[in-house]
């Protein structure tokens, strides 16, 4: 346990947080280790879909509640992200252990079922973009509306927001997922790269408005990281020469899940605070 805690006082929802091979627990375990108060979102039938497969939730649970700091608090929320009205739900949850909420990381991603542009439906492009894009807005939304003016009547939608600054600091941090079809093609994964680009794409955007209330938004390719689904047992695609591949990299391997964790977890406290708006590759030199 470092000694030096960024984090103490603060409090984080991360979502997407079901399994511990993924980048959400790794995400939330770093979180609590630097003294923040955590609450997690996992939504456990989406991996019971997948052939990785879910995860114990209440080891999950205990994983992350043995990295606790003295008075720091604990809670969870399961949630289909794909519903609207679960988003309400999932930020009142946020907000139940402290009463306040200083992080939100919008790890939550649905996997499987994508295809090519040969494969592409009205259906299948709109279950990702529900999941991936809408519900991550949705939330920085929710998030927004904690830090916003209240009683502002005149405003109309679209007006620019007068959040009351400037701001001695940062007065909350949001992180969002992206993907790497920025680098290059995702092929067979039309869809997802579809809704993991549009979060990318109007990162400016919503960090210049969310600015406006002393929030910091920035987005995280982590480039590829095995959560499971690069072991051949357990894998939703060829791997082929996979191995014989990853010799030819620099460092010969793919990221893990507690790469991205280091680098969100340092965004979050004050030292990284000054990083605004950017879409930030964190993949080894993959993308090179």
């Amino acid at each position: 346990m470092p000694e030096y805690l960024p984090l103490a006082g603060k409090t984080a929802l991360v979502t997407g947080v079901s399994r511990r091979r993924g980048i959400g627990f790794a995400i939330a375990a770093k979180l609590a280790s630097l003294g923040a108060s955590v609450v997690i979102h996992h939504h456990r039938p989406h991996d019971l879909q997948q052939p990785w497969g879910g995860d114990d939730l209440d080891a999950v649970r205990a994983a992350i509640r043995e990295l606790m700091t003295d008075g720091a608090r604990f809670g969870d929320v399961a949630a289909d992200l794909a519903d609207p009205r679960s988003l309400p739900v999932v930020m009142e949850a946020a907000l139940a252990p402290t009463g306040q909420l200083d992080i939100l990381v919008c790890n939550h991603a649905k996997s499987g079922d994508d295809g090519s542009i040969l494969d592409m439906t009205a259906e299948r492009l709109s279950a990702f973009w529900e999941v991936n894009a809408r519900a991550t807005i949705l939330l920085t939304a929710e998030f927004a509306r904690l830090r916003a003016p209240q009683g502002d009547n005149a405003r109309r939608p679209g007006d620019r927001i007068d959040g009351g600054g400037p701001f001695a600091g940062p007065r909350g941090h949001v992180f969002w997922m992206t993907s790497g079809q920025m680098h290059g093609a995702m092929r067979g994964e039309v869809a997802y790269a579809a809704s993991k680009a549009a979060l990318a794409g109007v990162t400016a955007t919503v960090a210049a408005e969310l600015l406006e209330l002393g929030v910091i938004l920035n987005t995280i390719n982590p480039g590829p990281v095995n959560t499971g689904y690069m072991d051949p047992d357990t894998t939703d695609r060829s791997l082929g020469d996979f191995e014989a591949y990853l010799q030819t990299t620099p460092f010969g391997r793919v990221g893990r899940p507690a790469d991205p964790a280091e680098l969100i977890a340092w965004l979050a406290t004050e030292a990284g605070s000054w990083v605004v708006g950017q879409v930030l590759t964190s993949d080894g030199g993959f993308s090179l």
